[in-house]
């Protein structure tokens, strides 16, 4: 995505030369003859950079002050224009919050060179100093700029899926190898009219050619599947998943990294604002979510009506298998005052006949001689009815990895703190409800 400058000058002749000028060096460049029609503009698209003419008023200062004050959310380079060489002109401009003053005639290669340093700097202020892309901040502003353009064009939203517990396990030097590795092959496969920003640490925004953009998709979910594993040690690829230490000898399952990719056009639909494209972007996103593997969706022609998209109604059921009648007891008690809908089950044929699958399961693996709780585990994960499911197994046989082997999502050892129940309870609930 190029910056965009906007020159403000009623001059035709001299505003043409200098969009020309900057043209040939592929920068954008948008010209407005008045200063009321370049505050719309500014508006809309949040300019990186403004050159204003004396040729609109011969107080540049008091243009410089306007647009300062209208801009003090973004702050563009303010390049002030003038046919003056006087300098208590300059020092006018300059007080009143122009960036830089030019003497016409000025020389052209003098005056590109220095709009392209001024843009240089600009962009480079929003940098993310691990990824080296622009910012949050900026790909706010790079949506924001789309809406009001003619053009086609297609956004992809991009994530890093189970990064935060990669970067528990591997550390932040091995993440921040991971993110920059995938920054990698996400611009190999754009183009120089194609832009690519952060959103967050392991969150990114594309935006291309809607014809390009499912193809980027493709390539981006195959090409990180094929390059995630190296970023894993042997013993973590052979088991299949990754146990992420919790409090005390507590463990969680974890899957290995994958991406999700959620797409939206302007093909089908226009957007207004950056809050509902945005909105359209996470929901989309959110949709091509799978638990163990990459994915992407992309927006497609509407063929249904009204009440076609049912919402999910936040679960914070939570199902407890416990054959201590006191423990029971108290964990329905805790749970109960914590504001969770809790209910006690006797045995596995009446806990698969629950009408609505629960958020959290609760499961005792059993005792040493029998733990017919994790043969229970195991028919629990393979049933697709509770896929969604969070299942925490506790146990008084201290073998982490045979207890997720089972599918369980969480390990915990009795004795256990219950705060400590309650604190993973409240992260299973979260991911459940909110992905």
């Amino acid at each position: 995505m190029q910056s965009v400058t906007l020159i403000i000058d009623k001059r035709r002749e001299l505003s043409v030369k200098y969009k020309k000028l900057l043209e040939n060096e592929q920068l954008k460049v948008i010209v407005s003859k008045n200063f009321i029609s370049a505050m719309k503009i500014i508006q809309d698209k949040e300019p990186d950079l403004i050159i204003i003419s004396d040729s609109i008023d011969n107080d540049l200062g008091d243009y410089c002050k306007k647009i300062r004050a209208l801009t003090y959310n973004m702050r563009p380079v303010i390049v002030a224009l003038s046919k003056s060489s006087e300098i208590q002109d300059r020092l006018n401009a300059l007080a009143n919050g122009a960036d830089d003053f030019l003497s016409e005639p000025v020389n052209n290669e003098e005056f590109v060179m220095r709009i392209k340093a001024h843009l240089r700097r600009e962009f480079e202020s929003y940098l993310d100093n691990k990824k080296l892309l622009p910012n949050n901040s900026y790909s706010m502003r790079a949506l924001k700029r789309i809406l009001t353009s003619k053009d086609l064009w297609g956004c992809l939203y991009i994530s890093i899926e189970n990064f935060k517990n990669y970067r528990e396990t591997y550390t932040e030097l091995a993440s921040d190898k991971l993110v920059r590795t995938f920054c990698a092959i996400i611009q190999s496969s754009l183009n120089d009219d194609d832009y690519l920003g952060g959103i967050s640490e392991n969150e990114f925004l594309i935006i291309t050619n809607p014809l390009k953009a499912e193809k980027i998709a493709n390539f981006l979910t195959f090409a990180f599947d094929s390059v995630a594993k190296k970023f894993y040690s042997t013993p973590d690829l052979k088991r299949g998943y990754v146990i992420v230490e919790g409090d005390e000898f507590a463990g969680r399952r974890t899957e290995f990294v994958h991406t999700t990719i959620g797409i939206v056009t302007n093909e089908f639909q226009k957007y207004t604002d950056t809050n509902q494209l945005l909105t359209a972007l996470l929901n989309i996103h959110n949709l091509a979510k799978l638990p163990d593997r990459s994915n992407y969706l992309i927006e497609r022609a509407k063929i249904a009506g009204e009440n076609a998209v049912e919402t999910n109604k936040f679960n914070n059921k939570i199902a407890v298998i416990e054959p201590d009648e006191a423990m029971k007891l108290l964990l329905k008690t805790i749970l109960d005052l914590q504001g969770y809908q809790t209910e006690i089950f006797e045995n596995l044929q009446n806990f698969q006949n629950i009408p609505n699958p629960p958020a959290i399961i609760i499961l005792d693996a059993g005792s040493c001689e029998n733990l017919k709780g994790l043969e229970i585990c195991k028919l629990i994960r393979e049933n697709p009815i509770f896929s969604k499911s969070k299942i925490i197994v506790t146990s008084i046989f201290h073998d982490k990895e045979l207890v997720l082997n089972c599918g369980a999502d969480l390990y915990m050892p009795k004795p256990y703190e219950l705060s400590s129940l309650v604190k993973w309870v409240k992260i299973f609930i979260d991911e459940v409800n909110y992905g």
